[in-house]
C-alpha cells in the first residue's frame, strides 16, 4: 500500500515516536511514582468485585444460580485470564507511557479503525464501571444505617426493578462526589487513592483474621451447589473485580517514570488482589451459608450472622472509602481515554482541554454526569454484566495486539517483555473470548448497539478529522 493510501486508510497505523512526543507535551503532569500507580491498580481491582460481587454470585439471583462457596473457582478463572492480559498490558506499557491505554496500544499496533473501537468501548465501559461501584456503596450505606435503625425510602435506593424502587439517589451522590475529587488534580488524586488503598488492605486483613475465627466447614457443603456451568457464568461477572490495571495504565503519562514503572505497578497490583480474593471469599462462605448470604453487602451480613452486628457496621463505612477508589480509578480511565482520542482528532478537540492543574475538565465532568446516570436507573447486575463484555473485548485487542506489534516491530524498546509469546497472549484471547461467551444475550445486544453507534461516529467525523489523514481539518487550526 502507498503512502498516500496508508495516510488515508482505516487501518491507518500511529506511529510510535509520535505517541512518545504526544505524552511529552500532554499538559498532563507527571507527579506519580511506583507505588502511587499500584495503589490505583489495586484501587481499581479491589472493591465492589469482594464487598458486592462476590456475595451476589455466592448467592445466585432470579436468573442465575447460586455459585456458594465455589465462587472462589469463579475468581481463579476470572484471574487466569485477567493474568494473561496484564502480562500484555505491561509489555505495552513499558513502551508505550501515553494516555488512553488499550486504545493506544490498538492504534500503534493494528491501526486506526481497531484503536478507534476499542477506545470508544472503553468509554461506555469505564463510566458504566464507576456506576457499579456506586451502586454497590449504595448497598453498603444502606446496611451501614440499618444498623442504627435508620432505614432510607426504598423508592430513592432502589432502581426501578426493585419492588417499590425509583432511583439510586445515594449511588448518584456518590458518582458526584468522585467526580469532584477527580477534578482536583492527579496529585491530589494520587494521594487519596494511596491512604485509601492502605485503609481497605488492612479492612480484608481484618475481615479474614476475625472471620477466619467464625468460619463453619459444614457451610462449604455442597462446595458447588448449581454445577460447574454456573461457577463460569459467575467468573464472567466476577472478571470485573479482576482488572483495574488496565485503567490505571490510562496514567502512565501522568507516571515519573511510565516505561520503567507501569509494568512493575501492573504485575504488583494483580498479585496483590488475588491473594487477597481467595483470602476473603473462603472467609465470606465460611461464615454464613451461601443462601443466607446478603447479595449487596456480603460480609456486613456474614457478621451480623455471627452476632458482630457492631464489625457488620465498621465494615460497612470502611467499605464505602475502599470501594471509593475502584471508582477514581475508573473515572480517571475513561477521562483520559476520551482526552487521548480528542486529541488524536478522532473526537472533538473541544474535550482534550486541561486546566492549570493539568485536568481535562469537561471530560471529567461530562463522564461523571453519565456515571451518576447509569448509577441511579440500571440494576448492578445488567451495568456490570455490560462493563464486563467491553473490557474482555479489550483484553482480545491487546492480547491480538501484543503479538502481532512483536513480531512487525521486534527492535522496539521494550523494558518488559512478556514470557512465553506467543503462548500467554493466545491464553488471554481464548479465556477472554470464553467468559464472553458465558454472559447473556440481551449484553450482547446491548454492546452491539454501543458499537454500531460508535461505527457511525467514527466514519461520519474521526476519520476525516484524525491527525493521521492529510487532509484533516485539525491541521489547519
Amino acid at each position: 500500500m502507498s503512502a498516500a493510501k496508508q495516510n488515508r486508510s482505516v487501518w491507518r497505523r500511529k506511529p510510535l515516536d509520535e505517541m512518545t512526543e504526544d505524552a511529552a507535551h500532554s499538559g498532563l503532569f507527571k507527579s506519580l511514582g511506583l507505588w502511587q500507580l499500584t495503589a490505583i491498580g489495586v484501587g481499581g481491582i479491589i472493591g465492589v468485585g469482594i464487598f458486592s460481587l462476590a456475595g451476589l454470585v455466592a448467592h445466585g439471583d432470579a436468573e442465575n444460580p447460586a455459585v456458594g462457596p465455589a465462587v472462589l473457582v469463579s475468581f481463579l478463572i476470572a484471574g487466569l485470564a485477567s493474568a494473561a492480559a496484564a502480562l500484555s498490558y505491561a509489555e505495552f506499557a513499558g513502551m508505550i507511557p501515553r494516555a488512553g491505554s488499550a486504545y493506544s496500544y490498538g492504534y500503534v499496533a493494528l491501526g486506526e479503525l481497531a484503536g478507534w473501537f476499542i477506545g470508544w468501548d472503553l468509554l461506555l465501559e469505564y463510566v458504566a464501571i464507576v456506576a457499579v461501584v456506586g451502586i454497590g456503596i449504595s448497598g453498603y450505606l444502606d446496611a451501614f444505617l440499618s444498623g442504627f435503625g435508620i432505614h432510607l425510602p426504598t423508592a430513592l435506593t432502589e432502581t426501578f426493578d426493585q419492588a417499590g424502587g425509583v432511583v439510586n439517589v445515594p449511588a448518584i451522590v456518590v458518582c458526584l462526589f468522585v467526580t469532584f475529587l477527580l477534578s482536583r488534580g492527579t496529585k491530589t488524586f494520587g494521594r487519596f487513592e494511596l491512604v485509601a488503598v492502605a485503609v481497605k488492605i488492612i479492612l480484608i486483613l481484618a475481615i479474614v483474621g476475625l472471620g477466619v475465627f467464625h468460619i463453619d466447614a459444614a457451610n462449604y457443603d455442597p462446595f458447588m451447589p448449581s454445577g460447574f456451568g454456573p461457577v463460569f457464568t459467575g467468573a464472567a461477572t466476577v472478571f470485573f473485580a479482576v482488572f483495574g490495571y488496565d485503567a490505571m495504565s490510562t496514567a502512565a503519562e501522568e507516571a515519573k517514570d511510565g516505561r520503567k514503572h507501569m509494568p512493575k505497578a501492573i504485575i504488583l497490583s494483580l498479585v496483590i488482589a488475588m491473594l487477597l480474593y481467595v483470602a476473603a471469599t473462603l472467609v465470606l462462605t465460611g461464615m454464613q451459608n451461601y443462601e443466607d448470604i446478603d447479595p449487596k453487602a456480603g460480609f456486613a451480613s456474614a457478621f451480623s450472622s455471627v452476632g458482630l452486628p457492631v464489625i457488620a457496621s465498621i465494615i460497612s463505612v470502611f467499605a464505602v472509602l475502599s470501594i471509593l477508589t475502584v471508582m477514581l480509578t475508573f473515572l480517571l480511565g475513561a477521562t483520559r481515554v476520551w482526552f487521548s482520542m480528542s486529541r488524536d482528532g478522532l473526537l472533538p478537540g473541544w474535550f482534550a482541554a486541561v486546566d492549570r492543574r493539568g485536568v481535562p475538565q469537561r471530560v471529567t465532568w461530562i463522564a461523571g454526569l453519565g456515571s451518576a446516570f447509569f448509577a441511579g436507573v440500571f440494576p448492578i447486575r445488567v451495568v456490570a454484566d455490560l462493563t464486563n463484555i467491553g473490557i474482555l473485548a479489550a483484553f482480545v485487542v491487546v492480547c491480538v495486539a501484543v503479538i502481532v506489534f512483536r513480531y512487525t516491530k521486534p527492535d522496539a524498546p521494550r523494558t518488559f517483555r512478556l514470557p512465553f509469546m506467543p503462548l500467554v497472549p493466545v491464553v488471554g484471547v481464548a479465556f477472554s473470548l470464553f467468559l464472553i461467551s458465558q454472559l447473556h444475550w440481551e449484553t450482547w445486544v446491548r454492546f452491539g448497539v454501543w458499537l454500531v453507534i460508535g461505527l457511525i461516529v467514527y466514519f461520519e467525523y474521526g476519520r476525516h478529522h484524525s491527525l493521521m489523514n492529510p487532509d484533516s481539518p485539525r491541521h489547519s487550526r
